[in-house]
């Protein structure tokens, strides 16, 4: 059996439905698992005839009434918009709470082992909040409501697939957060992500936090205190570890594929090499014609992968948008469940 993957809509006023009708547009979809989306059937609708494709929109309230055909999209339909206020490319309360709803419904299905992974479309988190949904974002949602407590931000584009010690917090404080404990904890799971991958045995490179990785503490000492005591017990245990590597040479080396997972110390110095190789800018448009790369949060006790993009409310409902960030998130999810099902059995 292909695995069963639901896949968010995401906010429906921005690119998530366009993005995801054209990656169900796509016949190699159907053949590596089985999507079910949970969004609302009349925003899907929508979305196909804006993209002028030969689709049918199948609204169900169960997984099990799902056909999963190729031509057919399978929408778990939520009915949260008022299609006679709604408006593409605008930031509106209900629009948050229905990406908020479509969000805990896949965590609902995944949690009771009705589907095997979750992908999920861009969400807005002003509109997120103003429904009055107060989180940073996916990553927290998932945390909350399977009760996870570690877990971490991982980011994948062909050969750079970087975890982060700490994201969403103001630089001053990222460096307090270095520290043994969790660089260990960061190295564990992206070892275990690129198993599931299926790298058999991950080299992985841990970036240093200060210019140089401290030029032996002439920078300062977060190397030589918390990453090097990281390293050296980790390699004691048997992982395959490198570092703490220069963080302005570490991305160059991962892109050739020298390391199969890379650690950064924070935020920007995981995000801003990503992003470099992931995305891409038209010059005389000053927009982004694509962006292939994943968000994948890691800990979890189910699989969720992200496309690493915003909801673009600029070019929603003008069915330009690319789905390679989509396709390449429900390849990740699709090898993450075949794994994890091969493991369980």
């Amino acid at each position: 059996m292909k695995p069963i993957l639901a896949i968010t809509m995401g906010d429906p006023a921005g690119i998530g439905p366009e993005i995801t009708v054209r990656a169900l547009n796509r016949k190699e979809t159907y053949e590596k698992c089985q999507p079910i989306v949970t969004g609302d059937a009349a925003i899907m609708e929508q979305a196909v005839k804006l993209l002028g494709l030969d689709l049918k929109v199948n609204a169900v309230q169960s997984v099990k009434d799902a056909k999963f055909e190729y031509g057919t999209i399978d929408v778990y339909d939520l009915q949260c918009v008022d299609l006679s206020t709604f408006e593409f490319g605008k930031v509106q309360p209900q629009c948050g709470n229905a990406a908020f709803q479509y969000i805990k419904k896949a965590i609902d299905l995944a949690m009771a082992d009705e589907v095997d992974g979750t992908v999920t479309a861009p969400l807005n988190k002003e509109a997120l909040n103003l429904a009055g949904h107060h989180y940073d974002g996916h990553t927290e949602i998932y945390a909350t409501f399977t009760n996870t407590k570690k877990y971490a931000m991982m980011l994948a584009d062909e050969n750079i697939r970087v975890i982060h010690v700490s994201t969403h917090v103001p630089l001053r404080k990222a460096c307090d957060l270095v520290k043994k404990a969790r660089v260990i904890e960061c190295v564990e799971l992206i070892d275990d992500a690129c198993r599931q991958f299926g790298i058999e045995k991950p080299h992985i490179g841990v970036a240093g936090l200060n210019p140089h990785s401290s030029e032996n503490g002439m920078f300062g000492y977060e190397e030589a205190k918390e990453i090097i005591p990281a390293i050296e017990e980790l390699k004691a245990r048997g992982f395959d570890v490198e570092g703490p590597v220069p963080p302005d040479s570490i991305f160059a080396k991962a892109k050739c594929g020298q390391f199969d997972g890379c650690v950064a110390m924070y935020h920007d110095q995981g995000h801003i090499p990503l992003k470099v190789c992931a995305f891409n800018w038209n010059k005389e448009t000053g927009k982004m014609e694509s962006a292939s790369g994943v968000n994948i949060t890691l800990g979890l006790p189910i699989i969720r992968v992200s496309v690493d993009h915003g909801t673009a409310f600029d070019v929603a409902g003008k069915g330009i948008a690319n789905d390679s960030a989509m396709t390449l998130s429900i390849d990740y999810a699709t090898r993450m469940a075949i794994y994890r099902r091969e493991k369980k059995n």
